[in-house]
């Protein structure tokens, strides 16, 4: 199994939070996806696709691979604190 597939179903063995809703869920494991060949550790892509899912707003129609390009800054925040390394 590769690392992001191991993500997407550890993310959707997670139960949702009171802030995490199941649309949240479903976001971060397209993400997870979209992000599966970047060639980083699957905690490092959930904990990137996981933040920047929180700093989007809830009213954003876009997935976050097409909110990222448009939030530069926030897509390198995350990357940081997700321990992404070369993005």
């Amino acid at each position: 199994m590769t690392g992001a597939l191991v993500a997407v179903i550890a993310l959707a063995a997670m139960p949702a939070t009171a802030q995490q809703t199941s649309d949240d869920v479903k976001w971060i494991a397209a993400c997870v996806s979209d992000n599966k060949d970047e060639g980083q550790a699957a905690p490092v892509v959930l904990a990137y696709c996981t933040c920047m899912n929180n700093k989007m707003p809830s009213t954003e129609t876009r997935s976050i691979t097409q909110w990222e390009k448009s939030n530069p800054r926030t897509m390198e925040a995350c990357s940081r604190e997700a321990g992404w390394t070369g993005k």
